[in-house]
């Protein structure tokens, strides 16, 4: 269900509602779980920036970026440094707006994993909510690498069958082939109507993402491709203070560090499982 400033909160309070605005409305008052807001605009915020990650989605389904593993990510090398590893690290002297807005503007020149592809979806669209000034100040400094986020981003993973237009789910394949592990899995956006987008695989059903991944497991297998429960979304909460804030009230934050580990087409679970244990090896 949904409340604001402690008050139930429907469809019929909703101002002129979109199509997909609708759909997120009504699955947030169907939901168990309570999404509470303090103020109608801290719920217009979430679903402007949830309808905004499903079209930075459907833009990159559209766009001629290819699916690629780290030893074969490419970028256009007048924004990002490339680095020995397959990461994407922002060029020195380069507006981070500019570096994101181009991966849609010049998508032949890129190619690369799907979690990265869910960051790049995710910056996008907040880029597009916040504005290039905003997101200057915020992300000065960008690495695309698998699930290494930029802690402003506030991403958090949490077990639901509840998604929502915007959420990351992610489809195991736990019989995939050894011989082309980056389908191990996918990581994808929830679009709406029960359609998903994965990179590399485009926009699809359950069912339709679900028979694509069997395609691709080792021979002999039967152990089905599934949707998951884990669900990863950026905490929209936080991000909405940048809108309503100056710049000089924002802190500057510690960066959590970039976790190699070579495994495309992890689930976010999987990157803190590595970050969990560089930790537990460093103290």
């Amino acid at each position: 269900m949904i409340q604001v400033a402690g008050r139930p909160y429907g469809i019929d309070d909703a101002e002129s509602p979109d199509r997909l605005e609708r759909i997120i409305i009504e699955l947030m008052s169907r939901a168990s779980a309570v999404y509470s807001f303090p103020t109608e605009q801290g719920l217009q915020f979430e679903i402007n920036l949830r309808k905004n990650i499903v079209q930075s989605a459907e833009s990159m389904s559209k766009s001629d970026v290819s699916f690629a593993t780290f030893e074969t990510t490419r970028s256009n090398p007048q924004y990002w440094v490339l680095t020995n590893y397959g990461a994407l690290h922002l060029r020195p002297g380069v507006q981070p707006a500019d570096a994101v807005e181009d991966i849609y503007v010049n998508s032949g020149q890129y190619a690369f994993e799907c979690a990265g592809a869910m960051l790049i979806i995710y910056y996008h669209a907040v880029l597009q909510v916040l504005g290039a000034r905003t997101f200057n100040f915020l992300f000065p400094d960008l690495y695309i690498y698998s699930w290494h986020a930029d802690s402003d981003l506030g991403l958090y993973p949490l077990n639901t069958r509840n998604y929502l237009p915007g959420d990351v789910v992610y489809f195991d394949n736990p019989d995939f082939d050894p011989s082309a592990p980056q389908w191990r899995g996918e990581n994808a956006v929830a679009m709406g109507e029960y359609l998903y987008f994965g990179h590399g695989l485009g926009v699809l059903s359950e069912k339709q993402m679900v028979e694509t991944l069997n395609e691709l497991r080792r021979p002999g297998a039967y152990t089905s491709s599934y949707l998951t429960n884990l669900v990863v979304r950026p905490t929209f909460s936080h991000l909405q203070q940048f809108a309503v804030r100056g710049q000089s009230e924002f802190v500057r934050k510690y960066q959590p560090a970039l976790i190699l580990h070579n495994e495309s087409s992890i689930p976010y679970e999987r990157y803190r499982y590595y970050m969990n244990k560089v930790f537990k090896q460093l103290f």
